[in-house]
């Protein structure tokens, strides 16, 4: 059986197929074919990925989207894409177009809760009941899969927008239009170009680029193990490409939590806890995968 996959990223769009199969009673997929393209205007875009699908007998279609989208079932706005910055797709009916064009069930979510699903069940998180991925790039996302299930509510979290504490040293005013002094306004691959002039990937041996980047991605982990108590923290992106970020990150949580979590994940494996992808560049893909699985066997459980 063939799934379809989308990573619906905001400078480019991931599509792929995939064979699922069942080994030791549990179900995995098989990746067959992929391909990318830049996310340009809504209409070409989706089009251009309609007509990838249509070439393949899929059964169903897993998508994992950057956001803000609608989640509720129940909303007229279901499977939309919100108020994105990224201004042509706002209103976007992305479920709805894929779902007339291809006549197969189509399960959504944030690409970052995909990712989180993707690892939970074949990759670093496998195992865990609990567990986040955080991605840092363009902007900061982050999934919460939390007793099993991905998390829903009155939309979906955005927590890569909780506020932070600025550095003393740091006048940068950010680059968030919402908020000056949220992880992604402060923690970003676009507010470290906007504060240094030059993009993450050419700054690796600056060292006080990175205790800077440390301090505020370290504020929000601390803060997401506080709420959320994960088992397994993940955490990716183009800004986290820097070897070096791991271990100052992992140290300056630890300080930050001041010992108040006393559990030896914590305190004496704390490397095994806030970690890269097992998945290597996939967990979006992999779980649009799950998605669309979850989709179809929920279309056959009605």
């Amino acid at each position: 059986m063939l799934i379809g996959g989308i990573e619906a990223g905001g400078t480019k769009m991931v599509c792929a197929v995939a064979e699922t199969f069942t080994g030791d009673g549990e179900t995995g997929v098989r990746l067959i074919d992929r391909m990318s393209i830049p996310t340009g205007k809504p209409e070409e875009t989706l089009d251009e990925m309609i007509t990838y699908f249509k070439k393949w007998e899929i059964c169903a279609l897993g998508i994992g989207c950057f956001g803000p989208v609608d989640l509720d079932k129940k909303s007229k706005t279901y499977g939309h894409i919100m108020r994105t910055p990224k201004k042509d797709w706002r209103g976007c009916d992305i479920v709805g177009t894929f779902t007339r064009a291809l006549n197969i069930p189509v399960g959504f979510d944030t690409d970052v809760n995909g990712a989180i699903l993707g690892e939970v069940l074949w990759g670093a998180a496998k195992g865990c009941d609990t567990a986040i991925y955080i991605t840092i790039g363009t902007g900061i996302g982050v999934g919460v899969c939390c007793n099993g299930a991905l998390v829903p509510g009155l939309m979906h979290p955005e927590a890569g927008h909780i506020l932070l504490a600025k550095h003393p040293s740091d006048s940068y005013e950010g680059c968030c239009p919402f908020h000056p002094n949220c992880a992604e306004s402060l923690a970003s691959g676009p507010s470290i170009e906007a504060r240094y002039g030059k993009p993450a990937a050419e700054l690796s041996d600056r060292e006080d680029v990175w205790e800077l980047e440390a301090y505020y991605i370290a504020q929000a982990v601390a803060n997401y193990i506080l709420t959320y108590s994960p088992q397994k923290i993940v955490l990716w992106g183009g800004v986290m490409h820097q070897p070096q970020l791991f271990a100052m990150v992992r140290e300056k949580v630890k300080e930050l939590l001041g010992g108040y979590i006393a559990h030896p994940t914590i305190e004496e494996h704390i490397e095994e806890y806030i970690v890269a992808p097992a998945l290597g560049e996939n967990p979006g893909i992999m779980g649009a995968f799950a998605l669309g699985i979850k989709e179809m066997q929920n279309n056959y459980a009605e």
